[in-house]
């Protein structure tokens, strides 16, 4: 099959990996013939001021390498920590294309101009909607580790009628 681009990267904390987190990376598989996968290091974790907990690195990197390897995305990818936002999209000139969320698009554009002073062409950006839970609002992992939805979107709590 002939994807749009060859080398693309997509990168997250990948936290409670869940249906939104697939999206993601499903779309980047569907364009890319190789993704780059950057996961949030436990340090750079610390900086984003999560409201949640955060499973260690190392979980969310088996949580993730098993899902990969499960899908029929194994052999085409390559998983390492993400120290800053930026990743290998500074580095690595082959790269093509950025995936993004509706929430990272920004980042995009940021990573876009350094790499233009860093003599790098622009990379395609990519982004993918929110994936909705069962209350129309999107799959967050703060939703999940509240218990108020499961990683599929569906609600866990509900709001007693009130007849």
């Amino acid at each position: 099959m002939k994807r749009q681009f060859r080398n693309v990267a997509v990168g997250g904390t990948f936290d409670e990996l869940h249906k939104g987190h697939i999206a993601l990376l499903s779309k980047a598989f569907e364009v890319g013939d190789y993704v780059f996968v950057g996961l949030t290091s436990d340090e750079f974790v610390t900086k984003l001021n999560k409201t949640h907990k955060v499973a260690l690195y190392n979980e969310r990197l088996l949580e993730l390498t098993s899902f990969l390897e499960k899908s029929e995305f194994k052999s085409r990818f390559e998983i390492s920590p993400l120290y800053t936002a930026y990743g290998l999209t500074l580095i690595r000139e082959d790269l093509e294309a950025l995936i993004v969320s509706q929430e990272t698009s920004k980042i995009g554009e940021i990573i876009n101009k350094k790499r233009a002073k860093a003599g790098l062409t622009a990379l395609s950006i990519i982004e993918v909607a929110l994936v909705p839970a069962e209350n129309k609002k999107p799959i967050s992992t703060t939703c999940i580790r509240a218990k108020e939805i499961d990683k599929n979107g569906h609600l866990l709590k509900r709001k007693p009628n009130n007849y």
